[in-house]
Parts: structure tokens; sequence; C-alpha cells
């Protein structure tokens, strides 16, 4: 029998999976960043439709409206996995979806009465649902997914994040500008997340079997590949909690993720005050310079994509060195980046946003390089793994601009802004050694449905106590650099 009969439609359920997540990231994220460009329109009405009413919030005001959805996000990351494993992914993202859309369209009208303490409650109440989008996200890829296509798969879902990103800030703008004004722009958003939560209630399914759409052939092929027996959907997998927290790899990508986004919170925010204060660039109303970084985040999370896709079939690296050789890239080039940028005058204006433009894009390689790698140590528990990683990790750009504060206390000095991106370089650097040296891409032991089951000959109180998975030092892999011409998998061989 062919590859392709066996696997069913070179175009199948799974890449329709893979495509709604792409739309509903995309989606969201144009949701959840559109405030950036519509509180300029809201404060300052007459730099785009001067019929719509005008707030005088101060800046103190606008940075709590701009932060509070991160105060609801980051409380239900957390609980999101769990949502996802007791109810499905399909109903918890279609709630999710639901609930931004009609915040969304409610915001104008709340605003018009409550003024900006109402506007950060409805912020805060989107962040609430927003929270559980990533874990539904990595579960939903884990259960449909075959090991061998998993990178692919994922990586393109992911590109939905950049692209949201930059959508949010083009569309937002002419949104604002038009007949429609600021209170388009959450009219738009609220009108995209509804079309999107029709589109998933008819087409998305938490796995194989339970699609209506799916053939035999290709829901076997899904179901072999994952090793799902008949009643795997219908049992409940215990996490185990304490091998989980005791696991070396699972800690390294801990500290990983840790590190990238404390650098890429350092690239976000405090680039713009830096070129603003010592290269006298107004970056931040520029919405081409704005979105550049963005832009090529999103363009070259392809190229990854590709590269990574090649590599891995024609066999030259393992998924493991294809996982540390990405991430190497995106986080050590924008290390490189930063440290650079703290030497440049007002001559190297040009210089300065190729190089902010490099250091953003390059870092999408993150995402087949790290961020992936939560499937790759536990597809059972994959939601639970980024729920866990995603809620430590952001926790760190709330701390990113009071490290800031401290150092800067005169923003026209270049010699405190090298400080802090000499910082930020050192964790992206550091944290990628760790990374290298005890990241893997193997599926860990207690992945296995039965780990917390006690073995034959043992009674209940017997069970084996969770054994720390520890990655060899160096992988064998990549040491030898395979005849030289690994964020999600498991049950891929290296």
């Amino acid at each position: 029998m062919s590859s392709k009969a066996t696997k069913g439609p070179r175009i199948g359920i799974r890449h329709l999976q893979s495509f709604l997540l792409f739309l509903g990231l995309t989606v969201m994220h144009i949701a959840r960043l559109n405030v950036s460009v519509a509180i300029v329109a809201m404060t300052n009405a007459a730099t785009t439709n001067p019929n719509f009413p005008e707030y005088d919030w101060t800046e103190k005001h606008k940075s709590y409206i701009l932060s509070s959805f991160y105060w609801g996000y980051i409380v239900t990351l957390c609980p999101g996995s769990f949502l996802c494993r007791r109810y499905g992914a399909k109903v918890v993202l279609f709630i999710a979806s639901c609930g931004t859309a009609v915040f969304s369209v409610m915001t104008p009208w709340c605003i018009s009465w409550g003024g900006w303490q109402v506007f950060c409650a409805i912020r805060i109440l989107q962040g609430l649902f927003q929270g559980v989008i990533f874990p539904c996200v990595t579960e939903h890829l884990a259960m449909w997914s075959p090991p061998e296509e998993r990178n692919r798969l994922g990586a393109f879902s992911y590109t939905g994040t950049d692209c949201g990103t930059v959508l949010a800030m083009f569309i937002s703008g002419m949104i604002a500008e038009s007949a429609m004004g600021w209170p388009g722009i959450s009219y738009v958003s609220g009108a995209l997340c509804a079309v999107w939560c029709v589109l998933w209630l008819m087409l998305g399914s938490n796995n194989a079997p339970e699609s209506r759409f799916i053939g035999e052939a290709e829901c076997k092929y899904i179901e072999s590949s994952l090793q799902h027996n008949e009643d795997f959907h219908e049992r409940t997998i215990p996490i185990p909690w304490k091998a989980i927290w005791t696991s070396v790899p699972f800690i390294a990508l801990l500290v990983t993720r840790c590190a990238e986004t404390y650098g890429l919170s350092t690239l976000q925010a405090e680039l713009p005050s830096y070129m603003n204060g010592v290269l006298n660039m107004d970056i931040q109303s520029n919405a081409v310079f704005s979105s550049l970084p963005f832009l090529a985040m999103w363009l070259l999370s392809y190229v990854y994509l590709i590269a990574a896709d090649v590599l891995l079939k024609k066999k030259f690296l393992s998924l493991t060195a294809v996982r540390k050789v990405f991430n190497t890239l995106s986080f050590w080039i924008p290390a490189a980046a930063l440290i650079a940028i703290g030497f440049l005058n007002e001559d190297n204006k040009v210089l300065a946003i190729v190089l902010m433009t490099l250091s953003v894009g390059v870092n999408s390689g993150a995402t087949i390089g790290s961020s992936l790698n939560t499937i790759d140590l536990s597809p059972n528990h994959a939601g639970i793994l980024i729920g866990l990683s995603n809620t430590v990790a952001n926790i760190i750009p709330i701390l990113t601009p009071l490290i800031a504060g401290e150092i800067v206390t005169d923003k026209h000095d270049r010699g405190q802004w090298q400080i802090v991106f000499g910082l930020a370089a050192i964790i992206f650097f550091a944290g990628n050694c760790v990374f290298l040296v005890w990241g893997t891409a193997k599926a860990q032991p207690w992945d296995a449905d039965d780990y917390l089951q006690p073995k034959d000959g043992e009674s209940c109180s017997e069970k084996r106590s969770p054994a720390p998975a520890i990655a060899p030092p160096i992988d064998p892999v990549w040491e030898q650099q395979i005849s030289w011409p690994e964020r999600y998998t498991v049950m891929a061989t290296d």
C-alpha cells in the first residue's frame, strides 16, 4: 500500500485543523493587540477621525489599560489546561473566542459611560478568556499531529500569532482613519472572532475519531502514529506532577522560555524608548516602523518552517538537533543585535531599524526551537506543560520594564541603555546554553498513560516513584552533527 493511501488525502482534515488554529490565533491576537493603536486615536482623535469622542487620559491611565489584559491572561493559563482536558479544546476555544468577540463589541459603549476604569475591566475579562487559548491549541495539536508532521503543522498554526500582530497594527490604523473611527476597531475585531467561532463550531473536532469529515485511512494513520488505542479518548490520564517538576528537560525548557520572554520583551518594550531618547527617533508614532519587526517575524517563521521540514525529511539532523540549532539562531543573533544597538548613535538610525527588525524577526525561530518542545516531552500532558511554562514565562514581561526603570534614570544616557541591552543579551545567551545542554525532543518516561499505575506485582502503595527524566548532557546526534552537509513532538525518533 502506498504511503499516500495509508495517510489518506495529501491535504486532509489534520491540515484543516491546523489552518483553523492559525486563523483563530490570528483573530485573537488582532483583538488582543489592537488597543495599542486604538488608544492613540481615542486620546488624539484629531490625528484620525475627529467625529468620535476623545478622552483626556494620562500616560498612567493608558499604561493601566495596555497592561490590564495580562492581569486576566495570566490567571487562566493553568486552569485552561484542566478545562481543555475536561471539556475538550473545541468547546473551550469556542467559548474563549465568543467571550472575546462580545467584549470587543461592547467596548465603545462601555467606555462612553465608564471611562478608562471600565476599559481596564473589559481588558481584564478579555485576558481571562484568552488565557486558555495556548493550552488548548497545544492540546489540540497533540491530538491531531502525527509525529513526523507535528513540527510542520504546529509551526504553521503558531504563525497566526505573528500574522495577527502585523494585521492588528495595519488594519487598526486604517479603520481608525475611516468613517468607522476608533470604535470600528472593536467592532471589526469582534466580528472577526465571531466568524471564526462559526467556522470552528462547524469544522473543528477534538480528535480524529470525533470528526464528521475525516476519512477512515487518515483517521487510522493519525491514531496509530500517536499510538492511541480504541479507548484512549474515553480515559483520563492522571498527571504525574512530581515527575514533571523533577524532570530536567522540562526545567530546562522552563528556563529557556523565561529567557526568551525577557529578551523579547526588552526588544519590544524598551527599544522604542531607546530610539526616542538616544537616537531621537519617534518610532512609536510611525506605524510602518513599528510593524516592520513583526512583519519580519511573520515572514521568517515560514523560512524556519520550510528549513526545518527539509532538514528532518532528508534526515540531515535529528529533531533534537533541529530544535537546538534553531533555538540558538533565535537567541544568540538577537543577543548580538542588542549589544550592537547599544553602541549606535544618532547617525546610525537606519542601521538601528535594520538591527531591530532583524533581531525580532530572527527570534521567530524559537517557535520551532523551544516553544513546540512541550509536545516533544509529553503529548499526553502537552496542555499542562504549556500552561505551566507560559504562566511562569508571562510573569517576566511584568518585571522587564521595572528592571529597566531601575537602571535607566536618564533616557538620553546611552551607557545606561547599554547595561539594559547587555543584561538581556546575557540572559538570551545563558537561556539557550541551558537548552543546549539539558534540552531534548525525546518523549519522557512520565508521558506514558500508565506511568502512575503500579507495575506487575506492586501494590497501589508501591507505585513507582517518579524518577527524574534526565537528558544526556550532550545529545550524541548534536555532538556528532550528523553529516552536517528542536516549540512540540514526541514519539519522534532521534
